[in-house]
């Protein structure tokens, strides 16, 4: 499988966004379930635990990471079920996410923005995010999962090509 890398890098006056979109062909209320309820993001990217709320932070388990490590999130913002924004900070510094939701005649479209301080390191982060967009896709449709050797190091070029314009 070669899958083709979508992400886009915008620059901002704080930095960066890389911006990801997938489009589904179900209610935004079905999807957003995808994004947020543990059971269902375990299947994609990880199941969580805590008080899921504004301000709180939650422990995120990484299944498809090597050791299948626990993070903390912060919930930075829920308006179900159109915006959920987090943020994380571990070794590789700072992670700010959002998760945008729109819905047109029953087909949603998923925008998945990480806010960066700088163009550094999306070389990495895209093909990453591509991978785990996709797992969410496979999840919900009931296709194969990708394999991570098909996005990384084959999509790193179009991110790097990205920041160097």
């Amino acid at each position: 499988m070669s899958p083709i890398p979508t992400g886009r890098l915008f620059s901002t006056a704080e930095g960066a966004d890389l911006v990801l979109t997938r489009t589904f062909r179900a209610p935004a209320d079905d999807v957003w379930a995808s994004i947020t309820e543990s059971d269902r993001t375990a299947r994609w990217f990880g199941p969580w635990e805590g008080d899921a709320a504004p301000g709180n932070t939650i422990k995120v388990r990484l299944v498809f990471e090597d050791q299948q490590p626990w993070y903390d999130m912060r919930i930075d913002a829920c308006e179900p079920p159109h915006r959920l924004a987090i943020s994380s900070l571990d070794e590789h510094g700072a992670w700010h996410l959002e998760l945008l939701l729109s819905e047109t005649d029953g087909v949603t479209e998923l925008r998945f923005v990480q806010h960066l301080d700088s163009p550094d390191g999306v070389g990495d982060i895209g093909p990453g995010w591509e991978y785990y967009l996709d797992l969410l896709v496979a999840s919900r449709d009931g296709s194969p999962a990708p394999d991570f050797a098909d996005y990384y190091p084959s999509m790193k070029e179009h991110f790097l090509d990205q920041a160097r314009a």
